[in-house]
């Protein structure tokens, strides 16, 4: 018989409570974070911010080189991360399940990814722009971020291709589909949730990080023409006009406003994709 709600045991009911508060807690730091940036910089945010250039060290004008200089870095770090990826997920998660080194390949990927932003950074300023001689560049810094992101994209990605139920495998190893349609109409249809929360993850991580990006795609505020141009990202934005800028306070918070919009259009975006392609797994 199942007990009521009212004879649950006493650890039940300060669980459930811990946990309630525990996500009102997240929700309250959440939104006082939205509060603090949106109190001092909504006000000068308009679309001339966003599409005009800066002016006087960036404490004027608006930020428009750097969105561009932020998207090209990310494009740069997508490219690459996103089909490594994906395809080395596929491979631990499908086709080497019981290779003795893929144990020591996971672990190498937790590794990495509890390595300091700071230590890729310095990897890229010596391999990207030294040994391949791309300076301080776009590339530069999108090649570093790739690197930075591939651990939690792959780890994460293929713990969502494992957690495929095996009943979609023997139903489609019954109709005697090849690999290749079991892997694109079923196994990563099913997968596509998982799949794109490690893409948002990557993208945050690279939206967010600053320390790699002195070391490799610099700080200069202009308008980038190739991938080989020095670009700022919105982070390194926000740091250069908190820390070195007298002034710049008022279009620092201003930025940081554009960088969380930002991260919440890809995130809708990426969510509401995720729900289109729920349930789609077909045989």
């Amino acid at each position: 018989m199942i007990r009521s709600l009212r004879q649950r045991p006493w650890s039940d009911s300060l669980l459930a409570l811990a946990c309630t508060g525990a996500a009102l807690l997240l929700a309250g730091i959440f939104f006082f974070l939205l509060w603090d940036l949106v109190r001092p910089g909504i006000g000068g945010l308009s679309w001339q911010f966003v599409s005009t250039l800066p002016a006087a060290a960036g404490r004027d004008g608006g930020i428009a080189p750097v969105i561009v200089s932020t998207l090209l870095i990310l494009g740069v770090c997508l490219a690459l991360s996103v089909p490594v990826a994906l395809g080395t997920a596929i491979f631990l998660a499908q086709q080497q399940r019981g290779l003795p080194w893929a144990a020591w390949t996971r672990r190498s990927l937790d590794l990495l990814a509890a390595v300091p932003s700071v230590v890729f950074g310095l990897f890229g300023a010596v391999v990207f722009c030294e040994l391949l001689g791309l300076g301080y560049s776009i590339a530069a810094g999108g090649l570093t971020l790739a690197c930075m992101v591939l651990p939690f994209m792959i780890r994460a990605a293929e713990d969502g291709l494992r957690a495929v139920p095996r009943e979609y495998h023997l139903a489609a190893n019954a109709l005697g589909l090849s690999q290749y349609r079991l892997l694109g109409a079923v196994i990563l249809p099913a997968a596509a949730p998982a799949l794109l929360a490690a893409l948002v993850l990557a993208i945050a991580r690279a939206l967010a990080e600053t320390a790699a990006l002195l070391f490799t795609s610099g700080y200069v505020l202009r308008m980038p023409s190739s991938l080989f141009d020095s670009g700022r990202t919105l982070s390194v934005h926000i740091y250069d006009l908190a820390m070195n800028v007298n002034g710049g306070e008022r279009n620092a918070y201003r930025s940081a406003l554009v960088l969380l919009v930002l991260l919440l259009l890809i995130n809708t975006a990426t969510h509401t994709l995720s729900r289109c392609l729920s349930g789609k797994a077909r045989i």
